[in-house]
């Protein structure tokens, strides 16, 4: 692998691994903290954090890796280098922690932040969202440190 190939690749390695770990905090004690928190106060603490996650600071780390990763895959396979674990890697981060964020975990966003906190169901609705969506984004961050850990291997 060229030096060029090696320092791209680390570097998209460094931003899966950031992602993941961002997804680890939340499946690890955000969402725990939220769940011991009254009902209607962690259904609008969440409907904040929903609010402020599209910053662009993690929008340009969540989406640039993804966008780093298909460039790297065809990097990968128009030089040759590493291909099986490159591509595999960065299909790893772009179905696990893109797709999967797009298909599960915004959809169920979307629902939570319809929700009226006080609202007859609303704790009902608040208990299944905190099991499910945790549930997939502790997916997301295995597929995120599991994608960072495909790359690192590929440039060494």
């Amino acid at each position: 692998m060229s030096t060029g190939m090696t320092v791209a690749t680390l570097v998209v390695a460094a931003g899966c691994a950031l992602v993941s770990g961002v997804f680890f905090a939340f499946s690890s004690f955000v969402m725990p903290g939220l769940a011991r928190m009254p009902d209607a106060q962690g259904i609008r603490a969440m409907q904040e954090i929903n609010r402020t996650a599209v910053m662009p600071a993690f929008m340009a780390l969540f989406m640039g890796t993804a966008l780093a990763c298909l460039a790297l895959a065809v990097a990968a396979v128009v030089g040759g280098d590493s291909t099986a674990l490159v591509v595999g890697g960065c299909a790893l981060y772009v179905f696990g922690s893109l797709v999967l964020t797009i298909a599960v975990n915004v959809p169920m966003n979307n629902t939570v932040d319809a929700l009226d906190p006080e609202a007859p169901g609303s704790s009902e609705a608040w208990r299944g969202y905190l099991r499910d969506w945790t549930r997939w984004n502790s997916v997301r961050c295995v597929a995120s440190l599991a994608a960072a850990g495909l790359l690192v291997g590929a440039a060494l």
